[in-house]
């Protein structure tokens, strides 16, 4: 697949089939709203090529009422709703965990995250009028009309999300991002969005919800997504003892300047992003000598979008040498980030949220 947005994006591409590809880190420093051509894009197949008019989406499993509805169904049927809301790859800075010791998967950078305003219906809303179930331990399972080939075995994308997690407000079935119509890569003409949780749980090219008393059997859901011990490898892995992937940690990271970049001594400015899904963030803390000591940087966040992201600025004093420039975040239930990435490595290269460096050359 040749680049969905054409000459108006600077993606670095992973990966052409299925596209998968992510913007140079400073592209995301620029706005606070992630522009749709600079957005990552995550993939597990091909784009099925789809129509809103003829796109139905069924709504079935333990519900009192089987739905069967068009995308201008949606429209008509129920209240419009946006959020503001960051999606994240789990595999994010997973070249950080690759440079350690080999991990599997796209070689992430610390691009495959973005903030966008998405527009739609609440799932909430759609679920309650199917008459959905109550009761503990339900899923709600989400199917796209994506093909997927993994480890030789094919499938058509499906993820679950709690039902408790599907009932909450914020929980969107979108078809426009940043006032525009989803472009097929964005998963037009439907898709989940599911703030605060991975990105693989805001399926694409949405197709069918069930209500079930179980989480998908599907590959992503039950042998993929999961986080596991560092000890465990490809050959040892036991999924059902993986910890499956909803909520993403707090995290941090640098955007400016760039690794490897060479610098005038004096008054730098250092800029990043902080995100910890639903909680504010609440501290940015920088260092300019790996972390042997800390300043404290400015914040800037939406105060009234608890999905969204806090963006940081810090003005360091950068003495000649080599300088390794660090970046950690805490959150508003005191929570931080691990301080190596030893210490949350593993084979499949998720989660990776330790103190976020970057080496740079002041002269």
């Amino acid at each position: 697949m040749v680049n969905p947005f054409g000459e108006r994006s600077d993606l670095i591409v992973h990966s052409r089939e299925p596209f998968n590809a992510e913007p140079p880190s400073a592209r995301l420093r620029e706005r606070f709203i992630t522009p749709n051509e600079a957005f990552y894009t995550r993939s597990h197949g091909p784009v099925p090529p789809l129509q809103e008019a003829t796109h139905r989406l069924r709504v079935d499993g333990l519900v009192a009422t089987t739905l069967d509805v068009t995308v201008g169904d949606l429209r008509s049927c129920f209240p419009e709703r946006s959020v503001l809301a960051v999606l994240q790859c789990a595999g994010n800075r997973r070249a950080e965990m690759n440079r350690l010791s080999e991990v599997s998967g796209d070689p992430w950078q610390g691009g495959a995250i973005g903030n966008a305003v998405w527009t739609g219906v609440a799932l909430h809303d759609v679920l309650r009028a199917a008459g959905v179930a109550t009761g503990t331990g339900l899923h709600v399972a989400f199917a796209g009309c994506d093909a997927c080939v993994i480890d030789g075995e094919r499938f058509r994308y499906e993820a679950s999300i709690p039902l408790a997690k599907a009932l909450s407000p914020e929980v969107l079935l979108a078809w426009a991002m940043n006032g525009e119509t989803l472009v097929p890569a964005h998963g037009f003409p439907l898709r989940v969005i599911v703030p605060g949780y991975a990105g693989v749980r805001s399926t694409k090219w949405l197709e069918r919800i069930t209500v079930q008393d179980a989480p998908s059997a599907n590959h992503i859901q039950a042998r993929d997504y999961k986080l596991v011990p560092a000890h465990v490898t490809k050959q040892t892995v036991d999924w059902e003892r993986g910890m499956t992937i909803n909520e993403m940690p707090v995290n941090a990271a640098i955007c400016e300047p760039a690794p490897g970049a060479r610098l005038a001594a004096g008054p730098t400015v250092i800029r990043g992003w902080a995100m910890a899904s639903g909680r504010p963030v609440v501290r940015v803390d920088v260092s300019a000598d790996g972390g042997e000591s800390w300043g404290q940087a400015t914040l800037a966040s939406d105060d009234e979008s608890p999905w969204s992201w806090t963006f940081w600025a810090a003005a360091l004093d950068l003495a000649p040498g080599e300088r390794q420039l660090v970046a950690r975040a805490w959150d508003a239930a005191g929570q931080t980030q691990p301080a190596d990435i030893a210490q949350v490595w593993n084979f499949k290269g998720y989660l990776c949220a330790a103190w976020h460096r970057v080496a740079v050359t002041v002269r």
